[in-house]
């Protein structure tokens, strides 16, 4: 049927369901009605009453639970026979309730006789002896004793007022059921198994005509990754151009790389600029709690494709249901699995893809399973990476475009580039944000350089915690901490170069920190190495000549120290007596064995202590030495609380070591912009200075104007 037929009929079940409602909420209301000329009494009014004035025809025993009392035909209920029971008042008659059986009103128990009352029991055996008892205590003689007559019965309306919950449980369930039977169908979406079709996928659409769409031209920093998925989109516009010479088209592309590098920008652009419709779905969607869902929702895709082909299918986070079978710590995942096998039969199986591009993006391609990543599914792994400093400087004339700058954007974009080594597209769009919501804060037009500098100190560091309070104590030993980190990193060959320390107080748990450039290397030295872990414990060992104790606040640094001391032994093979050996941790930390013996493992454990213990007396000696200069670091740090390089080479003198193209770039745009600072400082307060002697000028007779001065304070306005 079509959909009018089927809202008809979910009408009709609902308007059933509805009278089902109102037929249970009318039941004791309809079996009460017809119950109401019989009344309840106790068994003590029983006694005092009927009994006692001996108006008892007999007694009808119900179900084994109440009593009903028959009256003689000559007595009516309205008749004093009820008053020794009724103390209560209520003009001396019993109070009227419907007998809980739901019987007829007036039952013949017998020629002349009525059923009047009604009381409960306990059990048979105790009413029974009772009567016997009260009947033996009046002097009545056995064979004269009231007739006591049992019977089992039932009312329709009650037992349906029993049942009506579970009718009506039951008329749901009839009608889910339905529903699936109807949704089901030879080969359509969802199989047998599509309850509320679950087993059906809503992938986003994109056309090719769609406006406000994103092109390749709003990608910047990725030029190689951007050629490669441009020859996807060029395969589906002029498809016979590869086909003349017998090349075939790829299957499928998998865009893989850190998180935040522009994986999910690419597919957007690449459905900008694809003339052919675009399928987007994430790889989450395809897991549900029913079993069988996922695999039915790849069939799903997968036919919708086949319908708009040519098209692109983009899968993000396809490690969500793409991971290596098997391998999941504690066993395989059938419905993840089922899922993966149909994915993979999808996209090559006995059924090929026609004219259908499958692109697929992850952070986590080292777990994906192999069958995946194999050509003919995968052909190709674009590797999208962080970008280098030229990679920087181009996202960043990217986004500093939409933004009101007091500067020239190409100046801006290259020292941010520079000052933000290793971060990703999105942290570079986090950070001309933060700029522009920081100029905002401070009510100016445009974002300057300065605004650039404090919104990446609040990406890295974290916001500034003003209103911390540090004892004398805590500022003081913050203070050499961070001048420890400082002197190191100074008077070190292979450490980073400073740009900045601060002991401001910053996120949740930095009181202080470094600014340092880092250098971008690709490989690293054991002599680097070194170097680096001496930097990072020279706070601790500054602590320790100076106070003569140690605290709690380089517990990051040692951290960072433990992993590059174990790394050097334990993966890049940098110590003699482990050897040229790597135990690289593939299984993401979830494996339960080590790939090396005890004894080996022991060896690692001394070894790596020794690195940190050798690299902790060469940082002690070294801040020995520059005991003096330590100290006057530090109580210049607590004068001005942030010092910059400059500050830092007046204090210390100039860096022993050759600076590198990048830090040299660095210091030479700093005084430059510093210079034009000055001078425009210098040009506001000449100007301000002329405007002043301009508004206090008094005009002479002989210039020809009237000798006119401004009126002073006392005087008031003329």
């Amino acid at each position: 049927g079509g959909p009018g037929k089927g809202g008809n009929e979910q009408s009709r079940m609902m308007l059933y369901f509805a009278g089902a409602i109102t037929l249970f909420t009318l039941l004791p209301v309809l079996t009460d009605s017809l119950r109401r000329d019989v009344r309840e009494i106790s068994f003590q009014d029983f006694v005092n009453g009927p009994f006692a004035y001996g108006r008892v025809h007999h007694l009808q025993v119900i179900n084994q639970r109440f009593v009903r009392v028959f009256l003689r035909g000559d007595t009516a209920p309205s008749d004093p026979v009820g008053a020794a029971g009724s103390a209560g008042g209520n003009d001396g008659l019993l109070p009227a309730h419907g007998a809980p059986d739901g019987s007829a009103a007036v039952q013949r128990g017998g020629e002349g006789s009525s059923a009047v009352y009604w009381f409960s029991i306990g059990s048979v055996d105790s009413f029974e002896r009772k009567m016997q008892e009260l009947q033996t205590s009046y002097g009545i003689e056995v064979k004269d004793h009231l007739p006591i007559l049992y019977t089992n019965e039932f009312s329709v309306l009650t037992e349906l007022a029993k049942l009506a919950p579970t009718l009506i449980i039951l008329g749901l369930i009839y009608y889910s059921m339905t529903n699936m039977m109807g949704s089901m169908g030879p080969g359509g979406p969802g199989g047998p198994g599509n309850i509320f079709r679950v087993g059906q996928i809503k992938p986003t659409i994109i056309k090719g005509d769609m406006k406000n769409k994103i092109s390749f031209k709003d990608i910047a920093g990725l030029t190689e990754a951007k050629v490669e998925v441009m020859e996807f989109v060029e395969f589906l516009k002029n498809p016979e151009q590869f086909r003349k010479i017998g090349a075939k088209i790829p299957k499928g592309a998998l865009l893989c790389g850190p998180p935040g590098t522009g994986k999910t920008l690419m597919a957007k652009a690449m459905a900008g600029e694809a003339s052919v419709p675009f399928l987007s779905i994430s790889g989450s969607d395809f897991i549900e709690m029913f079993v069988g869902v996922g695999a039915s929702r790849v069939r799903d895709l997968f036919s919708q494709a086949r319908a708009n082909a040519p098209c692109i299918v983009f899968i993000d986070e396809i490690d969500a249901v793409g991971r290596a079978r098997g391998k999941g710590g504690m066993g395989g995942n059938d419905e993840r699995e089922n899922t993966l096998n149909q994915l993979l039969v999808e996209m090559d199986g006995f059924n090929p893809l026609t004219g259908i591009v499958v692109m697929a993006g992850t952070n986590r391609v080292d777990i994906l399973d192999p069958a995946l990543l194999r050509p003919g599914r995968f052909d190709r792994q674009i590797s999208i990476d962080k970008p280098d400093i030229k990679g920087r400087y181009e996202i960043y004339k990217v986004h500093l475009a939409n933004l009101t700058l007091a500067d020239d954007i190409d100046e801006i974009a290259k020292r941010m580039a520079t000052l933000t080594p290793g971060f990703a597209g999105a942290d570079i769009a986090n950070v001309c944000n933060e700029a522009a919501l920081i100029a905002a804060r401070h009510k100016k037009t445009a974002v300057d350089i300065g605004d650039f500098e404090s919104a990446i100190e609040r990406v890295i560091a974290g916001i500034e915690k003003k209103g911390k309070i540090l004892t004398p104590e805590e500022r003081t030993c913050v203070a050499f901490h961070e001048a420890g980190h400082a002197i190191c990193g100074w008077f070190l060959e292979h450490a980073d170069p400073l740009l900045k320390v601060s002991i401001v107080p910053r996120g949740t748990a930095a009181l202080g920190y470094n600014q340092f450039l880092p250098k971008e290397l690709a490989l690293h030295s054991r002599e680097q190495l070194f170097d680096m872990i001496c930097m990072a414990l020279g706070g601790r060992v500054a602590e320790e000549l100076t106070f003569g104790r140690i605290t709690t606040g380089a517990s990051d640094d040692l951290d960072r120290v433990t992993k590059i001391a174990y790394s050097q032994v334990s993966v890049y093979g940098m110590n003699e007596r482990v050897g040229a050996l790597s135990f690289q941790d593939k299984g993401g930390g979830q494996n339960f064995t080590k790939p090396y013996s005890e004894a080996t493992a022991q060896m690692m454990d001394e070894e790596a202590r020794l690195i940190v213990k050798n690299a902790y007396e060469r940082t002690r000696n070294l801040l020995t030495e520059k005991k003096d200069q330590l100290k006057l670091l530090a109580e210049r740090l607590l004068e001005k609380e942030i010092l910059t390089h400059d500050d830092v080479v007046a204090l210390l003198g100039p860096r022993p070591f050759e600076m590198n193209a990048t830090y040299k770039e660095y210091i030479d745009t700093q005084h430059q912009w510093k210079s034009k600072l000055e001078a425009a400082a210098a040009a506001t307060a000449a100007g301000a200075t002329e405007a002043t002697a301009a508004a206090t000028e008094v005009p002479t007779p002989e210039a020809g104007g009237t000798v006119e001065r401004p009126p002073s304070p006392e005087e008031g306005p003329k």
